[in-house]
């Protein structure tokens, strides 16, 4: 039982002192990597740096081309965050908002010491693809049903009306019609009858006086009726003759 225990006191001791003994060494522990992101999203670039509890800046670098590379500002759509994993480490993230074309590239994290020196990580490829494209199909095509849907019901109540505006007869409301302007002129007091125009005189233009033999017979016509000829064939009274007298005053 005693020899276990001294060996297990012995391991720990052992262990213990390699720890301690064990140095943190610097470095920024970035691995290689490819992201894929659609025109127009976001990404995060990841970079881990082990600085054991000492000082250090850190930035990101881009490649131009083969062999120039540039340093990544920040600004609204590149945004640099540090946040702590434990005492000797921390991370150091580039996020990159809104991805262009242009942001396509090679990336990779740069780490200054306290002491003046350097560590990069490994390179990150970033592929920009054409993804957006088709979220504005789906866009597109949700706002046409949108404007289907919307649209429906005015086309349907126009091709009510039109039905039922097709569907009503003119005759009955033409004889109601009359019979209500019949009824209103039954009101209305009664009006003279209209004057006829006079017509003018046509002026004859001037011609000869007819010849007695262009002349044709006059007819004349008489109505004689018998008391009148009873009359006449009967005793005429004498006709009483009128007196005038003149009466002078002096």
């Amino acid at each position: 039982m005693y020899p276990f225990i001294l060996r297990v006191i012995s391991c720990l001791c052992i262990f213990q002192g390699g720890v301690f003994s064990e140095e943190c060494s610097q470095g920024a522990l970035g691995k290689r990597e490819t992201f894929f992101v659609p025109a127009g999203g976001s990404l995060s670039l990841p970079c881990v740096v082990q600085h054991c509890g000492g000082n250090w800046t850190g930035n990101w670098l881009k490649m131009w081309g083969n062999s120039t590379s540039t340093t990544v500002e920040n600004s609204a759509r590149h945004r640099f965050t540090i946040a702590p994993v434990s005492a000797n480490r921390s991370e150091l993230l580039l996020k990159i908002l809104s991805v262009r074309q242009s942001d396509e590239g090679l990336y990779k994290c740069s780490v200054k010491w306290s002491d003046g020196s350097n560590a990069v990580s490994h390179w990150k490829q970033v592929n920009v693809t054409k993804g957006v494209a088709s979220q504005r199909k789906l866009l597109h095509r949700v706002l046409v049903c949108t404007g289907a849907f919307l649209c429906l019901p005015v086309i349907l109540g126009l091709a009510r009306c039109l039905s039922s505006e097709v569907k009503q007869q003119p005759h009955p409301r033409i004889e109601v019609l009359h019979a209500d302007g019949h009824r209103d002129r039954s009101h209305q007091p009664p009006q003279p009858p209209p004057r006829r125009p006079v017509p003018k005189k046509r002026t004859a233009p001037p011609h000869k006086a007819p010849s007695p033999s262009q002349q044709k017979p006059e007819l004349l016509y008489a109505d004689i009726s018998q008391d009148a000829l009873m009359n006449q064939k009967g005793p005429r009274e004498p006709v009483q003759p009128t007196v005038y007298s003149s009466v002078r005053f002096s």
